[in-house]
């Protein structure tokens, strides 16, 4: 009888609704505060960069939020995307444990973005906005809202951080071809990045700061909305798909995750596979865990502190409850650019603080050994930031072979790295080098907060 690699589901199995997790947390996330008096903010808030749809979105403690017929068709593009057994991992490894992957890398993207940024085209479209402006790390996000902005007829400008900026030519080039404006952040054309490259003349750039940016492009002209591609709970939201249909697909296998692993920038990728898993465990008491893996190099949720602190690097945002390493942390300039922000979402920040997730740190050396492996057994070269899901699957494995047991693990393959050669061209050549921050360093950025601390 022939192994089962792949399990698939049909077009009609596509999900119906996203799923909030906030309906099931034992502790809701603390309020987000006006950033100039501190106050908790309503919703009207928000109207100068979100559609009102996303609004509701953001604030709702539904459980269930249906997908509207037109997204869902627009999903049927790339999705169900398949679920994957790594036969060939295992083997490699000698480990009694299973594997298993979902791939989001079929997505017209490369990679899981298209998930919530098709829906956020979608809301801005029903409500007539003409351009959205958004930030990008190392391309996916930017290069899947030029995607879906070109389907709904909506100018896209990104603010592409520079290091990833000149780094990642061909994403740049994506955006592009989809129509989008790319500008290298910081820029001239801001208060935020002038500010910044009055300070730093060679900035490498941030996530912060790029955020700094594109909220300023949103919040001084009128036809203009913003866009984020993780962090805000309507983002994490939109991603639950992955998670909804990975349930479906080992349900058709016979099979249920003692642990689902994902990278960990701002929190889509990890909330978007590990969510619908997490249901079970507040709800029905389920034994299972969902670790959250991050670089040595930014690692909020290993070491940074769990206070209020703006989502951009200048404060122009609302401050939000989270793990932090301060919103003025620039990270080294690592290959997984999207993993390269300095807070994460205050719904996982909660989640981590009430223990009902992990977190775990991975240098990129480590992580590259992953994805080369991975590419050499299972065929697909990983994105950078896949790398960092695939060194704690391997991690997990040899620990459960250590203590005689065998689990059943589940990663988020979140993207393809085929425009991330030149990284691997550095590791395969021997030139890829770790960064690990210094407490000294997160000391200093966080003595920099004057934000409320929370009790």
């Amino acid at each position: 009888m022939s192994k089962q690699r792949k399990i698939t589901l049909s077009e009609s199995e596509i999900p119906t609704h996203w799923y909030n997790i906030v309906a099931d947390m034992p502790n809701k996330p603390l309020p987000p505060l006006h950033p100039g008096t501190q106050q908790p903010i309503g919703p009207e808030a928000l109207a100068p960069l979100f559609p009102m749809e996303l609004i509701k979105q953001e604030v709702t403690t539904d459980k269930w939020v249906e997908i509207p017929d037109e997204v869902r068709d627009l999903y049927s593009i790339w999705r169900p995307t398949p679920l994957f057994r790594a036969y060939e991992l295992e083997k490699a490894l000698g480990t009694k444990s299973k594997i298993y992957y979902k791939y989001e890398g079929v997505s017209p993207a490369g990679s899981h973005k298209p998930n919530t940024a098709i829906p956020q085209a979608y809301y801005n479209a029903k409500e007539g906005v003409k351009k959205i402006s958004t930030e990008t790390g190392a391309g996916q996000w930017g290069s899947s809202l030029a995607f879906a902005c070109k389907l709904f007829g909506i100018e896209c400008e990104v603010f592409m951080v520079k290091v990833s900026y000149e780094g990642k030519p061909y994403r740049k080039l994506m955006m592009n071809t989809w129509g989008a404006t790319v500008h290298p952040s910081p820029t001239t054309l801001t208060q935020a990045g002038r500010i910044v490259l009055e300070k730093d003349p060679n900035s490498p750039g941030s996530l912060g700061i790029a955020i700094s940016e594109a909220v300023e492009v949103a919040a001084t002209n009128d036809d203009t909305k913003y866009a984020l591609g993780s962090v805000l709970n309507h983002v994490l939201m939109h991603q639950t798909i992955i998670g909804l249909e990975a349930k479906k697909q080992l349900e058709k296998a016979g099979d249920y995750p003692d642990i689902v692993i994902a990278p960990f920038g701002g929190g889509s990728n990890f909330a978007g596979i590990t969510f619908p898993f997490l249901q079970d465990k507040l709800v029905e008491g389920k034994n299972v865990r969902a670790v959250a893996v991050e670089p040595t190099s930014c690692p909020k949720l290993t070491r940074g502190v769990f206070r209020y602190d703006f989502g951009d690097t200048v404060g122009m945002t609302p401050l939000l409850p989270m793990y932090t390493l301060g919103h003025n942390f620039v990270p080294s300039p690592i290959h997984a650019g999207g993993l390269r922000y300095h807070g994460a979402g205050a719904i996982i920040s909660q989640l981590l603080k009430d223990g009902i997730i992990e977190a775990d740190a991975i240098n990129q050396i480590e992580c590259f050994e992953a994805g080369v492996l991975f590419a050499r057994t299972e065929g697909i070269i990983p994105a950078p930031e896949a790398n960092h899901g695939i060194a704690e699957v391997i991690r997990q494995a040899k620990q459960a072979d250590e203590e005689g047991v065998s689990k059943t693990i589940l990663f988020n393959l979140c993207g393809h790295g085929h425009f991330d050669m030149s990284s691997y061209d550095q590791y395969l050549s021997g030139k890829l080098v770790d960064f690990e921050v210094t407490q000294e360093q997160i000391n200093s950025s966080l003595a920099e907060l004057n934000t409320p601390v929370i009790a």
